[in-house]
């Protein structure tokens, strides 16, 4: 007896001193979904995995550019959790299908919309928790908690009720917020758990439809259809402008009620092979593991050192590169198309949401570097689109062309994919591109004429900051053209990307609009917000010829550019000032909440004075970025923003998106292994990194001293570490 208990001791002293092997570290747990909810971000908080069609997420139910995403951090309402969302814009769209869970214990007022009365619960931050691909809080107005999760086409609704005879789910088709507002709607009663139907709406985008088939895991008793309320039981179906459903129940206490709703933009046979497909089931939690499963696979392409506020800055916006664009095509491929007709997706998956005049310029290029296989998709949505419309798309919605913002940025996209050999059709890639190019709108056959957009007194003409995008994109076509051998198209799209040099002022060393006698509109003040620049001035635009900036520069001399550079960041606005809303994050004329500025920092590697640029680099990323419900200094855009962040953070950034070459600034993060899809990885390393140690002493690439001011698109691709040594401001 005395042996066995010598023996029991020692295997519980070896049990107790064996090590137990280290946990891998799970990056979901520094993302910060509430990031950019609060101040001028305007993003969701809700559940949804990368690219997902579903984006599951609470509404406050009140209207306002703060609540464009449908959720404003400072607001303590919640009016129930629609399917569709955007991230990070200023369109105020979406916000279909809500569903709201009440009780007897509900007492709060019902609030009037324009045309209909709704009900919504209080709710605190303390009884709200969220992570990638779920979201929790307690309604305190019923007592209520909901959960939800999500697959790429079907949401997942669990509501925990408290013992009440009389508990209730809504579904409002006719909730509509800010520029959405619904024009068709349809429910049908299938059976005593399943309804389905559609809502058609109309806002940014012109053309939307949302046919869905929605699951409950508890029976139906008592159910209404509204607006007709006296129907017999065999008209189960009612449509209409509001159409509304709900269903009244009793409960225990915990007793939980599930509901799947599956979504598709073609026809409710689409759903419900979604729902079929995705989610045939009812494990909420298994759900929800997979959706943060998907997650942790997508942020551990880029691992990093540092302390976990960075890590929480750095994942949380690699979170949100991650959510557009958005999922359209179905599990059999079949969604509504720009044309308005249902289209089929063979062997890719029809993506849309493409915020291109934003995410061109950093986004799509680091798509490009961390998941290559999406691009693909990306780039056969692209001409799909192609295909329905005769153009390539500029701001693309829920499969329509809104037309918004400017420029034909697909093009960049596309050749930046093609120059990267990601799979495509090339020559009708540019066929595509020459489309959009020689596009046959009044404007574009003025700039043609001209060699560029004149001046307009009339609406939001955008000419100087019109012409400098055209130029920029028809130096991408004459790019492609060349690469296949379309020697005319070459000179002509390169004698077009020079047309940045038309709207040249040497005298104020500004672009300048001009009138269609070629006269510089007066009077001219560079740093007043005109109708000629795109939601910017001329300072933000200044640098805006991304293409040619060494020609730029020995226009007006490097002396002069240096020192436009140094304005840009000293040049602050007068108290007085009144500036629009989108020119935010302002450090001197340079606007980092808007998108025409993000490259000009990495400029000064243009000049004798890079380390300039590397000190507002870390400013930019010191200042800008949080952790906190505000921690984006302007609208996220649909990832564009985070681009921003996570290029910048690494050391380097693509001036021009399209030509392969990342300029060197200064790393934030001690290291950083991006683990390509190749199977190789490419390391960035800062030694002696610090808040004060912010300028680039000597960089070295695989062991050799690194002289150049860039490193390559192949040179990442090919594997291996770069390394900069850092010195003190």
């Amino acid at each position: 007896m005395k042996q066995l208990s010598i023996l029991l001791l020692a295997i519980a002293l070896f049990a107790c001193t064996k090590k137990e092997a280290p946990k891998a570290e799970k990056f979901t747990q520094y993302v910060n979904t509430f990031v950019g909810t609060d101040g001028p971000g305007n993003t969701y908080p809700g559940a949804v995995v990368p690219f997902g069609m579903v984006q599951l997420s609470p509404d406050n139910g009140i209207g306002g550019w703060d609540r464009i995403a449908g959720y404003f951090w400072p607001d303590s309402t919640i009016a129930g959790f629609s399917h569709t969302h955007l991230s990070g814009t200023g369109a105020g769209d979406m916000y279909d299908l809500l569903l709201f869970p009440t009780n007897s214990r509900f007492t709060n007022d019902l609030w009037p919309d324009q045309k209909a009365y709704r009900p919504y619960s209080k709710f605190s931050h303390e009884n709200e928790e969220a992570s990638p691909g779920y979201y929790k809080v307690l309604l305190e107005s019923s007592g209520i908690k909901a959960e939800l999760t999500t697959t790429e086409r079907v949401g997942m609704h669990r509501y925990t009720f408290p013992k009440d005879s009389a508990s209730k789910i809504i579904l409002d088709l006719g909730y509509a917020l800010n520029w959405d507002a619904p024009t068709e709607t349809v429910i049908t009663i299938e059976n005593d758990s399943t309804i389905s139907g559609v809502r058609k709406s109309r806002g940014w985008a012109p053309v939307q439809h949302v046919y869905f088939v929605a699951k409950f895991s508890k029976p139906f008793k008592n159910t209404v259809l509204s607006p007709a309320t006296d129907l017999t039981a065999e008209e189960q179906t009612v449509n209409g402008k509001r159409a509304r459903f709900e269903t009244t129940f009793s409960n225990n206490e915990g007793e939980q009620v599930l509901i799947k709703v599956a979504l598709s933009s073609a026809s409710v046979e689409g759903a419900r092979k979604n729902l079929q497909a995705e989610l045939n089931h009812w494990d909420f939690d298994a759900v929800r593991r997979t959706a943060d499963q998907k997650w942790e696979e997508k942020l551990a392409t880029i691992t990093i050192d540092g302390s976990d506020y960075q890590k929480e800055v750095f994942y949380t916006n690699l979170y949100h590169l991650f959510l557009t664009p958005s999922l359209l095509s179905d599990i059999d491929g079949d969604y509504k198309g720009a044309d308005q007709k249902i289209q089929k997706a063979n062997k890719f998956k029809r993506y849309d949401t493409f915020s291109l005049w934003d995410t061109y310029r950093a986004a799509h290029p680091l798509y490009t570097i961390i998941c290559p296989d999406q691009v693909t998709n990306m780039v056969e949505s692209m001409l799909a689109h192609y295909d329905e419309t005769g153009l390539l798309p500029v701001w693309s919605l829920a499969g329509n062309e809104t037309n918004m913002m400017i420029g034909y940025h697909a093009v960049p996209v596309l050749v930046d994919a093609h120059f990267k050999g990601i799979p495509m059709d090339a020559q009708k890639a540019y066929e595509a591109c020459r489309a959009s190019g020689m596009n046959e709108t009044e404007e574009m056959k003025l700039y043609r004429k001209h060699g560029y957009v004149p001046f307009n007194e009339e609406g939001e003409n955008w000419s100087v900051s019109k012409t400098l995008e055209y130029s920029y994109d028809d130096w991408c076509i004459a790019q492609f053209a060349k690469a296949l051998s379309k020697e005319d198209d070459y000179q002509l799209f390169m004698q077009r990307a020079n047309n940045w040099k038309n709207l040249y002022d040497g005298k104020t060393n500004f672009f300048r609009a001009k009138d269609t006698e070629g006269k510089f509109l007066e009077p001219f003040s560079a740093k007043a917000y005109t109708n000629v620049y795109c939601e910017s001035n001329a300072w933000h635009y200044l640098f805006a010829a991304q293409h040619d900036i060494e020609g730029f520069r020995d226009t007006m001399g490097t002396e002069r550019f240096t020192s436009l550079l140094d304005s840009m960041f000293t040049y602050y606005p007068e108290p007085d000032d009144k500036l629009p809303i989108f020119s935010t994050g302002m450090i001197g004329q340079y606007a980092h909440g808007n998108e025409p500025s993000h490259h000009v920092p990495f400029l000064y590697n243009f000049t004798n004075e890079p380390q300039k640029g590397q000190k507002y680099i870390r400013q930019i990323i010191d200042t800008q970025y949080s952790n906190k419900p505000d921690g984006y200094c302007g609208n996220e855009d649909c990832g564009q923003m985070s681009a921003w962040y996570v290029f910048a953070s690494m050391g380097f950034y693509p001036v021009n998106p399209a030509n392969g070459i990342y300029y060197l600034g200064s790393p934030s993060v001690q290291n950083a292994t991006i683990n390509l899809p190749n199977g190789k990885t490419f390391t960035v390393q800062a030694t002696n990194n610090s808040a004060e140690n912010v300028l680039v002493k000597t960089v070295k690439l695989n062991g050799e001293l690194h002289t150049e001011p860039y490193i390559t698109h192949e040179q990442i691709l090919a594997g291996g570490k770069l390394i900069f040594e850092m010195a003190v401001k």
